[in-house]
């Protein structure tokens, strides 16, 4: 194959206003899988993933948090490094909007286009979405709320510049007549188009009231707005307006914008017009995926019903996760998440199909064959119709992979696992073996297996590259046999087994959703009390401040030399007893380190004996002994007590690791 041949796919660049869900996860596992796939068939791929870090809703995040807004999305932009890499994301390069090259970039651009007269001063008066990042007229509103999420908008009033998006609607929609594959899938396309008819508006690509983003340059009060921001990502992180990269010219035009369908109108309406301005190619394709949705409705950071892919990858595995995202949702569509669903998923596809074949195959390679098996001669028909399935299986596959039909390239896959399981119910070797004359006809049965399993396992290399190579272990071979050149039944002539772990052990479903009931109740518990807090902290920080209850009359100020006089201790309660004498006051003994004393304390009203038997407390050492109640005892100290706001008492104990007797300072 031509190594010449190149392929640049990227995923939306997220935003890290928190730690990212299962459905970031989902948009960026398909990405990957078609990286992984291109690669195979000797593409030289540009597979771009990052995070868009500026705007108001970090800016205000990180207000919240008590830091800057670099160092809360440092943090955030940390864990969702590592999430890719716990999902086994081969991604080529990453990308922060707050990158050096790329603010220059921007500001190159930016600059560009106001000065060829693309962007002017203005003034923004309408509606403003927070969570979306998005400017709205009255007529855009569905009942005086965001037509994206939902959510309350409100007034903005402030000077802006403007890009002139509606100066390209003609050439838009031309874009999309003689390309029909630009906007996919179609109903997306015809959604753009109807944006576009009942009038373009321009854009609004500057705030003055928010400060954390990028100045614009000749206009520094100005603070670039997100989207001319974002979606420079693409080009600048090729190297377009700086010198940190030099593959502009390599890979662009990008071959896949993938993007969810709330974010699709600024990628094709408002970026091919950014890149007209400027002269620039276009992307070949943009596909906008749907929305994970649990429960009902789309997940969301800020409505609080995600699903936190590392949990799942701990419990589950990572590459029965990817499965799951690949395979279960179907592709331009919304999808459903739910444990069931996961679960059952795991169960029937990956440990009873694809593990179930793998280890009853390479089981009777070693009972039958000691472990090696040969293509030897002689065929039937049974046989013919499942190589006819695996030489066919990499152009089906490679067609729904051109077509970003994901779940119907896995599909294929395991239509030849299935058939081969079926296979083995038809041929039933363990019939043949009990007959030495069937030797030959059970070594051709074995083998039509393994080849089965070592062609779906090359191909589901782009899709579970942590299980492939597991596979080829098992069938005896090695990484290299991960070749999208050698799918053609007989391309490996000899096997030698060797049994290893099950790839995926089944699941105890009924345990095991009972198990993840309990979880999910103990963090919507955990949610809710957290929630509580917070709101009760807001409520205690919005109320008026309440007259302090504290005695602030000051006793006779004394210098260091007297309070130095005052010796403070570390004292046990060895005994403690209520007085008939006094309801007022309780009997202490207790030990200084040297030896026992008593102490009277008027605290009968707020603590009991048993209270404090044991414990260690802070005393007055060096107090005079002072005869009580008519000279029956005599109180050598005092122990430290202060006054509640509710009119009680509270004692400071010390901890078991405080020797008796330890100076207080």
């Amino acid at each position: 194959m031509s190594e010449h041949k190149t392929f640049y796919i990227t995923t939306p660049i997220y935003y890290p206003s928190d730690k990212l869900h299962i459905g970031h996860s989902y948009t960026t596992v398909a990405c990957d899988a078609l990286a992984r796939f291109k690669r195979m068939q000797g593409y030289d791929v540009m597979f771009l993933t990052g995070t868009d870090e500026h705007g108001q809703k970090i800016q205000d995040k990180a207000a919240d948090a008590g830091v800057t807004p670099k160092e809360y999305v440092d943090k955030i932009v940390a864990t969702v490094k590592d999430l890719w890499k716990l999902l086994d994301v081969s991604y080529d390069r990453f990308i922060r909007t707050t990158d050096d090259y790329h603010m220059e970039s921007c500001q190159k651009i930016f600059t560009k286009l106001y000065e060829q007269g693309d962007i002017y001063k203005g003034e923004y008066i309408g509606h403003y979405c927070k969570p979306c990042e998005s400017f709205w007229t009255d007529s855009q509103l569905v009942d005086g709320k965001c037509p994206d999420c939902g959510r309350e908008v409100y007034d903005a009033h402030e000077e802006a510049y403007f890009f002139k998006t509606s100066k390209y609607a003609d050439r838009l929609l031309k874009l999309y007549e003689e390309n029909p594959q630009f906007i996919q899938p179609e109903s997306r396309k015809n959604e753009m188009i109807a944006f576009i008819k009942q009038g373009l508006q321009d854009t609004c690509v500057s705030r003055t009231s928010v400060k954390w983003g990028i100045p614009v340059p000749f206009d520094p009060k100005h603070t670039m707005y997100v989207w001319v921001d974002a979606l420079s990502n693409y080009i600048s992180a090729l190297g377009y307006g700086n010198e940190t990269y030099h593959d502009y010219d390599k890979f662009w035009p990008a071959d896949l914008h993938m993007v969810g369908k709330e974010i699709l109108r600024f990628h094709t309406i408002l970026w091919p017009a950014m890149l007209m301005a400027l002269d620039l190619p276009l992307p070949k394709r943009v596909f906008g995926h749907g929305w994970l949705l649990m429960n009902g409705g789309k997940m969301s950071k800020s409505v609080g019903n995600v699903v936190d892919p590392v949990i799942l990858c701990d419990r589950y595995g990572v590459d029965a996760i990817r499965y799951f995202l690949l395979r279960e949702i179907p592709f331009g569509n919304d999808g459903m998440f739910t444990n069931e669903a996961l679960i059952n998923r795991i169960n029937s596809d990956l440990a009873n199909d694809l593990g179930n074949l793998l280890s009853r195959t390479v089981a009777m390679c070693e009972k039958y064959f000691g472990g090696t098996v040969h293509n030897v001669a002689g065929t039937e028909a049974i046989d013919t119709e499942l190589e006819t399935m695996v030489n066919e299986l990499t152009a089906k596959v490679t067609a729904d992979m051109d077509d970003l039909t994901i779940p119907q390239a896995l599909m294929e896959i395991f239509a030849v696992i299935q058939r081969a399981n079926k296979y083995i119910d038809e041929t039933a070797p363990w019939a043949l073996a009990k007959d030495e004359a069937n030797k030959q006809r059970l070594e051709s049965v074995l083998y039509h297996l393994c080849e089965a399993l070592r062609v779906c396992g090359i191909l589901l290399n782009a899709y579970l590259p942590t299980t492939a190579p597991k596979m080829m272990e098992q069938l005896g071979l090695d990484a290299s046999a991960l070749d999208l050149t050698k799918t053609t039944y007989g391309a490996q002539q000899t096997y030698t087994v060797h049994k290893g772990e099950a790839l995926f052990p089944r699941i105890d479903v009924a345990k095991e959703i009972a198990h993840l009931k309990e979880e999910d109740e103990k963090r919507k518990a955990a949610a809710a009390a957290a929630n509580k807090a917070k709101e009760e902290a807001e409520k205690k920080a919005a109320a008026p401040a309440e007259e302090s209850t504290v005695d602030f009359a000051h006793e006779e100020e004394i210098d260091f030399d007297t309070f130095c006089k005052v010796e403070l201790r570390v004292a046990e309660v060895r005994a403690c007893e209520n007085l008939k004498e006094s309801k007022k006051l309780l009997h202490l003994t207790v030990f200084d380190g040297e030896r026992e004393r008593c102490i009277l304390s008027g605290i009968a009203k707020w603590f009991k004996p048993e209270d404090l038997i044991g414990k260690k407390l802070g005393i007055v050492c060096n107090l005079a002994p002072r005869p009580m109640l008519k000279g029956k005892y005599v109180s050598e100290g005092m122990i430290f007590a202060a006054d509640t706001a509710d009119g009680g008492c509270s004692i400071a104990f010390y901890g078991d690791d405080t020797p008796v007797g330890s100076r207080i300072h």
